[in-house]
């Protein structure tokens, strides 16, 4: 198992958990994005998600050099799945342990914002009546109401 990592099939969420664990870490923080069916008032029938995946790995493995930086003690995975998801599937998997929990919550934090913001993955959103590619500031101007 690659601690960064981009995959086309069901993230297993308890090797990451396993990856992150040792003696040291009094705490393990696991965040998962998963498929909502609402965003918004619009029914999202499936998301389809790409990556250009040797720069998603380095990226996410960046974001992981800047979390041991800034929160000293913290051992992360990262992985995010590509193709079509459905519903409740798990995009993405976020595990942070830390000696304490509090670095461990701010570190998990901050690695979901950071991909947002570094990662190059696009997300196409398809509802009952359209799709759409949607990046992280994109606009619904027929609903009047940003994405975030």
């Amino acid at each position: 198992m690659k601690p960064f990592e981009i995959v086309d099939t069901p993230i297993e969420v308890q090797k990451y958990m396993d990856y992150v664990l040792h003696p040291s870490a009094g705490a393990v923080v696991v965040f998962t994005g998963n498929v909502r069916e609402w965003t918004h008032g619009v029914k999202t029938l499936y998301l389809s998600y790409e990556a250009y995946v040797p720069m998603a790995e380095k990226k996410m493995a960046e974001i992981g050099a800047e979390m041991e930086a800034k929160w000293p003690g913290v051992r992360v995975a990262i992985a995010h799945r590509i193709g079509e998801l459905q519903i409740s599937d798990i995009a993405v998997v976020i595990a942070v342990s830390s000696p304490h929990r509090k670095a461990a919550y701010e570190a998990n934090e901050y690695a979901i914002d950071r991909i947002k913001e570094v990662v190059p993955i696009w997300k196409k959103e398809i509802w009952e009546d359209g799709e759409e590619w949607i990046g992280a500031q994109k606009k619904y101007p027929e609903k009047g109401v940003e994405q975030k």
